[in-house]
């Protein structure tokens, strides 16, 4: 006979966690239930650059921040009664932990009608909610959190930011040379020249920190 446990929260396609990586025997962990919602979150870290005079500030980019998974699962074995925590529980739990192979908690996909997520879990809050008289859990409340995992490599090559071919600015900083902004932005450090010349310095060797440098567009292949 089908139960309300049996039905709540089902739909024709289930959602479920798997290990990318490492590769192991059984990387998938079904959910007892599809999640109500979830939700992703991203944000990007900018700098107020302080100009005398100005009412605001222009910002400048420094960073992305990493992209955020949120979600509540419910998991239950009322209709079994097995141990919520050996059946479900346990095993997200295990996400958590330390992998040998990775020196780092294992990689996860989120999948439910495609990949939805791809990162490390980041935080696990379980909550037991029944039980049987001998105190046995039956059922959890997990929610979740899950950032991002993104290789460096497929970052530059996706998103290119040392592309000489468009106009930037540049914030000095403390301990800032030419040669060293000319090589984060150009992967050139002999372009210290043309930033120089795009912004009247006389003497490159004294960079004031706060100073706005305006980086010209230099000619592919340069």
């Amino acid at each position: 006979m089908a139960t309300p446990v049996l039905f709540a929260g089902q739909s024709l396609v289930q959602a479920y966690l798997e290990i990318v990586a490492p590769r192991v025997p059984d990387p998938v962990i079904p959910l007892k239930f599809n999640p109500t919602e979830y939700q992703i979150q991203k944000a990007n870290n900018f700098a107020e650059i302080a100009i005398p005079g100005l009412e605001t500030p222009p910002i400048q980019f420094i960073r992305g921040a990493s992209e955020k998974l949120t979600a509540e699962v419910l998991v239950d074995t009322s209709d079994t009664l097995d141990d919520v925590r050996d059946k479900y529980v346990n095993k997200l739990r295990g996400l958590m932990n330390l992998n040998r192979e990775l020196h780092a908690p294992p990689i996860v996909a989120f999948t439910w009608d495609q990949q939805v997520f791809r990162g490390v879990l980041d935080s696990l809050n379980v909550t037991y909610t029944l039980f049987t008289p001998d105190g046995v859990p039956l059922r959890a409340k997990l929610s979740l959190s899950m950032k991002e995992y993104r290789p460096v490599k497929i970052q530059v090559k996706e998103n290119p930011t040392s592309s000489p071919d468009f106009d930037k600015t540049y914030v000095v900083q403390r301990g800032d040379t030419l040669s060293g902004i000319a090589y984060s932005v150009y992967r050139d450090s002999s372009a210290w020249r043309d930033i120089a010349l795009n912004n009247d310095i006389r003497d490159p060797r004294t960079l004031e920190p706060g100073t706005v440098l305006a980086l010209p567009r230099l000619p592919l292949g340069s």
